[in-house]
């Protein structure tokens, strides 16, 4: 019962943020989604070290190993992971008209849908390793810190289900359909966190590789889309305050909870 909630309470986050396709008129206006973007990269950065990376270091110590090496070795492979998915699959950013990937003739609010989907692949892992990590008991992650990644994740997932459903609904689609798509955007995380978690629950020695890896392919979303969507054009400064707070909101959330 607490896995599962533990890995629906994000895609919660998303879909209270996709219905508000059915509460506002007009598009979120470039201050709010630069804040909401910067605000977004801040949770994720916070997350990676405190949820993910320095857990990995404090579990590779208990096993013995080179503390730095599952940490080194499981971040360049999300970033690695994320480049590969990056670069293969057809998709297209926000307030971008060039498609990125594999050219593909899909209507843009598909490759606008993959876009937030490969976005969200890194998220609905962390959650499942961090939930596998307590689960094991000697991760250096309590249940409650699983938990505070999961709240975290639902957070900055709020502002993400409006920033997808908003435009779609913009480009034409009806409410229902963008409402849907923007849930179903988040919906691959916790199929990714619970894939995870069977994975892990095989092989716990992997534990430190896994939680890294995580921290990788989430640091590659931010500095790939998050950074440069809040920090283009005008108000840039209102997307740097954003991630300031999100950053201190998952790192509150973290300590308190962790």
């Amino acid at each position: 019962m607490t896995e599962a909630v533990t890995l629906l309470i994000p895609l919660l986050g998303t879909t209270l943020g996709a219905a508000m396709v059915f509460l506002m008129k007009k598009e979120i206006s470039p201050k709010i989604e630069k804040a909401l973007l910067g605000f977004a990269a801040g949770v994720m950065i916070a997350a990676s070290v405190w949820s993910l990376l320095i857990p990995a270091i404090d579990m590779a110590q208990e096993q013995g190993k080179v503390a730095w090496i599952p940490a080194a070795a499981g971040f360049l492979l999300g970033i690695a992971f994320l480049l590969v998915l990056d670069t293969l699959t057809p998709h297209l950013h926000l307030d971008s008209e060039k498609p990125e990937g594999i050219p593909a003739k899909l209507p843009r609010t598909t490759m606008m849908l993959f876009a937030v989907t490969l976005h969200n692949i890194p998220e609905g892992m962390a959650v499942g390793v961090a939930y596998a990590g307590a689960a094991a008991g000697n991760a250096g992650i309590a249940m409650t810190g699983a938990l505070a990644l999961s709240l975290g994740i639902a957070i900055q997932n709020f502002p993400e289900g409006a920033i997808i459903s908003m435009p779609l609904r913009s480009a034409g689609m009806s409410r229902v359909k963008a409402f849907f798509c923007g849930v179903l955007s988040g919906a691959v995380e916790p199929v990714g966190g619970f894939i995870t978690i069977l994975l892990v629950s095989k092989i716990t020695s992997v534990l430190p590789y896994l939680l890294s890896f995580a921290a990788g392919a989430m640091i590659y979303v931010v500095i790939e889309e998050l950074i440069p969507e809040s920090q283009s054009g005008e108000h840039t400064n209102i997307g740097t305050i954003g991630a300031a707070l999100g950053f201190v909101v998952m790192m509150v959330l973290d300590v308190a909870l962790g």
